[in-house]
């Protein structure tokens, strides 16, 4: 009979999810106090280097465990498969640069709304994911459809619910996505 043992087979997301779990238990443990510090973007004076921190660790902190589990679910779907297939220094950087432009554009355009969870990463991961099969000269159907499908949720509930859910910073994560998952399969082909 084999042997089986349990791998570390994702780095970056299983850090990622075990580091937003740490921010999580913080956040419960300090009533609030650690996303407002460490885990939530808001529009916060230029001059605090907190500021700049936070414009890359909102990605970690969430509203509550319904909030973190979620987020959490689609990262452990998709983000072995992308780091198997783009190597952990690439997950790394889509992570940073979806936590850069979705902290940036929140606190430029939103002076009111305070921002931290993961669901921006989350959408940058399948839009990215229906990048796999990419050709030079092709786009993917199943690419056509994710966007079609969760991009134009995203656009409804902006436009016509009001449930303290971020759908720009959805939406952004998305356009990260798909603008790194098309770069990179371009370049490997």
């Amino acid at each position: 009979m084999k042997k089986f043992k349990i791998t570390f087979n994702s780095p970056v997301v299983l850090s990622f999810v075990f580091v937003s779990f740490a921010a999580m238990l913080i956040n419960y443990i300090t009533r609030g106090g650690s996303n407002e510090l460490l885990f939530m973007t808001y529009h916060s004076s230029l001059k605090s280097p907190m500021t700049y921190v936070r414009f890359f660790t909102h990605v970690l902190g969430h509203s509550g465990w319904e909030h973190y589990i979620g987020n959490m679910s689609y990262i452990l779907l998709l983000g072995p498969m992308l780091e198997e297939k783009y190597g952990a220094a690439k997950i790394l950087e889509l992570i940073g640069i979806t936590a850069l432009v979705t902290g940036l554009i929140n606190y430029i355009f939103f002076w009111n709304v305070a921002l931290c969870g993961a669901s921006g990463v989350v959408f940058a991961f399948i839009l990215l994911t229906s990048f796999t099969g990419f050709k030079e000269g092709e786009i993917p159907i199943t690419f056509i459809l994710v966007a079609l499908i969760f991009m134009g949720q995203q656009v409804y509930e902006g436009l016509f619910l009001q449930d303290n859910v971020s759908n720009l910073s959805h939406i952004i994560g998305g356009i990260v996505g798909a603008v790194i998952g098309y770069n990179l399969n371009k370049k490997s082909k």
